[in-house]
């Protein structure tokens, strides 16, 4: 189709979105001049025109727009910069928003046009009947397990009360989409208005970092806003998809409902890894914090539900299970003092879940006639279901009583599974005071975790304290919320056995044994220790005390892999193969010693983190990596554009479980390991070539330094966007090793490079095309999913690349010999994504994705451009100039983020 065609028929579909945007941005333009006058907009209006023309010149005309460009940014002076960028963020926060709107639009216009819609359930369930059978499909839902981790990783640059501030305009904009009257809509414009206001007089940064508390708070409003309601729609989704074409729409709660297979865990609050303001308090204070509001929606819910169930006890009489059920629990709240005894109305399945919400009440604030376990309350629900159903009432029962039932078995009285993270080194630390000696022996330290000898004398050193302490919060913790709600300790860089039971050891130590259930999970971040993975576990099992606690866990493991640090340790291309390797391998190990293995996948936000559009990613897993099984961690910004509105929020988990379920069939895993098998040799040859040019870039002398002047790195830093530091204590600016990935990836996408995303995939894939031809590259992207997901990946980093203003930032590092590496490879992978996609421009295969990005760019430019300008006046500032210049820098960024919507 013609771009103009095209762009028509885009304009035709998005009518509403640029709508939404007009309004937006013509209200936010009448109050920039009534607050700051008409200068400032026409300063606004003057550097996007400036931006755009930029974009439609070509050569000399070209050269003369960037002069213009830079002398009109050079002429602010810094209140007007500040405002400049300022508006030019809240822009694209305000798109951001009309863009997430006009997706939820389109959600529901395919809900509503009867069509299946792809990836959804309905869709998943149908065509897995049709390939498998409902016996094979029964199966693949029985082992359907997904668990999301939610980190407070510091990628979401937005400040709470920006956030917050959206939502309330977002909000109104959902009136606009209403019949208003006349009077109606005057209110609406008002009440934009006032808001819009709020948001333009916010101030964009933090002034100081958020506490790992206030992190565990900012992600309880995802659980309040969108989760906890959400967890029924989707099994509702699941449920209608299995009885669809069945005789009846009759439902009878011993039909099984649909079991839950979504499980939500947390480190915010449990990852100390690197965090020096994460302790064991920090740990208990934000369980308690889940629990506390997991508690108070469960029993507010059991309330609601509770006010519904007015079935007299003539029409529907309770059974004997549910009246011995009533005198006994009735008593117990009675001898409590319940101030609100829920005694009998005549209503005995109402009054019995006024019980329940009263023994939830009480289980909130630790006091008598609570509950003793989480289990209690579901089972408690089951019995009034099972009384409803026996007086005939299966439609109550299978509704939002069920409802009910779901959320408690999916959040329990944790709310989410709180996850410890530590490194590694720091239990060598703790052991080497505690245990002197033992630090690399893992058998000394393996027979200590089975049970042998006890600890004598107190420990002396911090890291010994603390460690022992965060075990005994974990003990308490699940002795009151129970065994899920603290169980599984992640420890980072595993490089050998002795880091695995090293932590079995500590909490023996800590606590005495029986008291504390613990899944210890290795982490292998770097290429090196994911190929050395399967060595290290093979040693682990010849341990007879983890073999033993192996077997009491049903031989269950889980193993997680660190996409971040192996994409900066081993670049794009090599890092993603040695990841599908390592997953291989995991998976040969699993079956050869027959335990049934969990890959949790620590994946970033960003391409260059191992980000991604989800339901593809998990398609491209290696064969046999699934069975039923998912995790994954769900880090930054990520966690609220994919659960901040809950119908995206449904969506994206309706993909990933269409996903896991596809990818778990035998045909899927088949057709993926003959691909394997197939370009075996080929993918080694990628990955030894492309490994290699990354390598020859970042280990170039100095190339550190270069790095730092290139980028903001310094002003993300300073960014208050989380509680842990972006460099691990002690750790100089110029050593790049033990740099964090999320700065490293955060900093190439300010300067419009992307580099992590791309850097040394066209060597890769050149080393192909010389070795075996084009056309033999084009059948390995076209037959492996795995390499497809990786070409796209790649495509989105391109296209979100610009080498015109990443050229002007490399400028800066005075290195020209290593601007020149870059711009050779970013040519040569460019060309060839293109030649194996069979296009003539990035992203033509996605036209809509490729529009928008074209739409960004000049608003994006026009940020660069001040950022630039900032960073260069920064160098000759100091005193107060240079803490305005560096503030600025800061809102650039944040900027910059928003338009690209990407940060780490």
């Amino acid at each position: 189709m013609p771009r103009r065609a095209l762009v028509k028929e885009l304009d035709d579909l998005s009518a509403p979105l640029r709508a939404d945007v007009r309004r937006l941005s013509t209200t936010l333009g009448e109050l920039i001049v009534e607050s700051d006058g008409a200068g400032l907009l026409e300063a606004v209006e003057g550097l996007r025109k400036a931006a755009i023309d930029l974009r439609q010149s070509r050569g000399s005309a070209a050269e003369e727009g960037l002069k213009r460009l830079i002398e009109l940014v050079g002429s602010f002076d810094l209140d007007r910069a500040e405002s400049v960028a300022r508006a030019f963020t809240v822009y694209f926060q305000l798109a951001n928003l009309a863009e997430e709107r006009h997706r939820v639009r389109i959600l529901r216009q395919r809900a509503g046009s009867g069509a299946e819609v792809p990836e959804s359930l309905a869709a998943t369930v149908s065509q897995l009947r049709k390939d498998v059978g409902d016996a094979a499909l029964g199966t693949l839902l029985a082992q359907l397990e997904i668990r999301l981790v939610l980190t407070a990783h510091p990628t979401e640059a937005r400040r709470r009360a920006v956030v917050d501030a959206l939502g309330r305009i977002a909000e109104v904009m959902d009136l606009f989409d209403q019949r208003l009257s006349a009077s109606q809509v005057a209110e609406a414009e008002r009440r934009l208005r006032e808001q819009l206001s709020i948001l333009w007089r916010t101030a964009q940064l933090r002034r100081q970092r958020p506490t790992p508390l206030d992190e565990a708070r900012s992600v309880l409003s995802i659980f309040d806003d969108s989760l906890f309601p959400l967890v029924p729609l989707l099994y509702r989704e699941l449920e209608q998809a299995l009885e669809q074409n069945q005789a009846s729409s009759a439902r009878r709660v011993d039909a099984a409902p649909v079991r839950p297979f979504l499980h939500w865990g947390s480190w915010v609050g449990g990852d100390r890894d690197g965090n020096p303001h994460v302790d064991h308090a920090v740990t208990e204070a934000a369980l308690e914090v889940q629990a506390n509001r997991v508690l108070l929606r469960l029993e507010s819910e059991a309330r609601r539900v509770a006010s519904c169930l007015t079935l007299s006890e003539q029409s529907t009489p309770p059974s004997e299970e549910l009246r011995g059920w009533l005198h006994r629990t009735q008593a117990a709240v009675d001898t409590a003092g319940s101030a609100r005894a829920a005694h009998s109305s005549g209503e005995p399945h109402g009054n019995a879940l006024r019980l329940c919400a009263e023994r939830l009440l009480a289980t909130r604030l630790d006091r008598s006639g609570g509950y003793n376990s989480a289990a209690e309350f579901p089972a408690d629900l089951r019995a009034i279901q099972r009384s409803l159903v026996a007086a005939g009432a299966d439609r109550v029962a299978a509704g939002d009583l069920q409802n009910l039932v779901w959320q408690a078995e999916t959040f329990g009285f944790h709310l989410a599974s709180l996850e410890v993270r530590q490194h590694a080194s720091v239990h060598r630390e703790a052991i080497a005071d505690l245990l002197p000696g033992a630090e690399d022996d893992a058998a000394a330290l393996d027979a200590v975790a089975d049970g042998g000898r006890p600890l004598a004398g107190k420990p002396h050193s911090d890291a010994a304290r603390e460690a022992l302490a965060t075990f005994q919060v974990m003990a308490r913790l699940q002795a009151r919320y129970g065994v899920d709600a603290c169980l599984r300790y992640v420890v980072s860089f595993t490089r050998s056995p002795a880091d695995v039971v090293a932590v079995a050891a500590l909490a023996r130590i800590a606590v005495p044994a029986g008291s504390l259930a613990l899944e210890v999970v290795p982490l292998f971040e770097s290429r090196a220790d994911l190929e050395a993975a399967p060595q290290v576990l093979d040693r682990l099992l010849k341990l007879p005390g983890w073999r033993r606690s192996l077997e009491q866990r049903g031989h269950r493991l889980e193993v997680m892999l660190g996409y971040s640090d192996a994409t900066k340790d081993a670049g794009f291309l090599a890092a993603n193969l040695a990841l599908y390797r390592a997953q291989s391998a995991l998976v040969a190990w699993g079956r050869r010693n027959r335990i049934q293995l969990t890959l949790f996948h620590g994946r970033g936000g960003a391409v260059g983190r191992g980000g991604g559009p989800a339901g593809r990613a998990i398609r491209s897993q290696a064969p046999g990596s699934l069975q039923g099984r998912f995790k994954v961690t769900e880090q930054g910004e990520v966690i609220f554009a994919r659960y901040g509105n809950r119908a995206i929020a449904l969506r994206h988990l309706e993909q990933v479980s269409s996903a896991v379920l596809t990818a778990s069939t035998a045909s899927h895993q088949e057709a993926l390991a003959a691909a394997d098998k197939r370009f075996f040799d080929a993918a080694e040859l990628m990955a030894r070539t492309s490994e290699g040019v990354y390598r020859k870039l970042v280990e170039a002398p100095g190339f550190a330094d270069f790095f730092a002047r290139v980028t903001p790195l310094d002003e993300i830093g300073q960014l208050a966007i989380g509680s842990r530091p972006a460099r691990r204590a002690g750790v100089q600016v110029r050593e790049l090793e033990q740099l964090r990935a999320i700065p490293w990836v955060f900093a190439w996408t300010q300067n419009r490079c992307n580099l992590p995303g791309w850097y040394g995939m066209g060597s890769g894939l050149q080393a192909i095309v010389e070795a075996r031809g084009l056309r033999y590259l084009r059948r390995m992207v076209a037959e492996w999913p795995f390499l497809g997901s990786v070409i796209d990946n790649a495509e989105m980093s391109l296209a979100k690349a610009d080498p015109m203003i990443a050229g002007l930032y490399l400028a800066r590092g005075g290195r020209p010999e290593l601007v020149d590496a870059i711009r050779e490879e970013y040519r040569l992978t460019r060309r060839l994504v293109l030649a194996v996609t069979r296009s003539n421009r990035l992203l033509a295969r996605h036209p809509i994705l490729q529009l928008a990005v074209d739409l960004r760019n000049p608003y994006v430019d026009a940020l660069s451009f001040l950022q630039l300008r900032f960073l260069r006046e920064l160098q000759e500032a100091d005193g107060a100039r240079s803490a305005q210049l560096s503030a600025l820098v800061r809102l650039t960024v944040s900027g910059v983020a928003a338009g690209l919507q990407n940060t780490g």
